[in-house]
């Protein structure tokens, strides 16, 4: 199929059918071929477009604040398990110690996730995101780029790297 929607050339980099779209069209096209050649069938002027383009992709300004707080250490999300906010500031919760206890357990190997997450009250799942969290380290992780945070960490990088090392030998994901 040798059409384009929207001619729209410098944003057409997703495709349907073979068909190069803008992310407007793209969202808006069928998902079946048949409706799709009909939707592609009935071309409208690319200019007529422009307006909604312009204001199509509303989570794009969201990740670029988002990236922007990263940058600048600050957390993205709330404060995970061993932290608390406070005054608008990530700092180490009262259960900070468990955070290290449990990377101590895992290392250990005489007990098993399952084990490390019910002693902790934590779904096995949820252990998992604890053991791969880099905010321990005092850095923040956003959009597979990791950042100098701007709080304190509660382990010590050699424990997180053991910790992850382990994790990959033992093929757990």
């Amino acid at each position: 199929m040798n059409s384009k929607k929207c001619d729209h050339d410098s944003a057409c980099n997703r495709e349907k059918f073979g068909s190069p779209l803008c992310p407007f069209c793209f969202h808006l096209a069928p998902e079946d071929k048949d409706s799709f050649s009909e939707y592609v069938g009935e071309k409208i002027d690319g200019f007529l477009l422009e307006t909604f383009r312009k204001h199509f992709n509303p989570g794009e300004k969201q990740k670029k604040g988002m990236i922007k707080k990263a940058i600048k250490g600050n957390l993205i999300s709330r404060a995970p398990f061993g932290y608390k906010i406070e005054n608008g500031e990530l700092v180490p919760a009262e259960n900070s110690r468990e955070i290290e206890e449990i990377f101590e357990e895992f290392l250990d190997n005489k007990i098993s996730l399952r084990q490390i997450a019910e002693k902790h009250k934590l779904s096995v799942n949820g252990l998992k995101k604890v053991l791969r969290n880099f905010t321990y380290l005092g850095k923040i992780k956003f959009n597979n780029e990791i950042y100098e945070g701007n709080h304190q960490e509660i382990i010590s990088s050699t424990l997180f790297n053991h910790v992850q090392n382990q994790l990959e030998s033992r093929g757990i994901k």
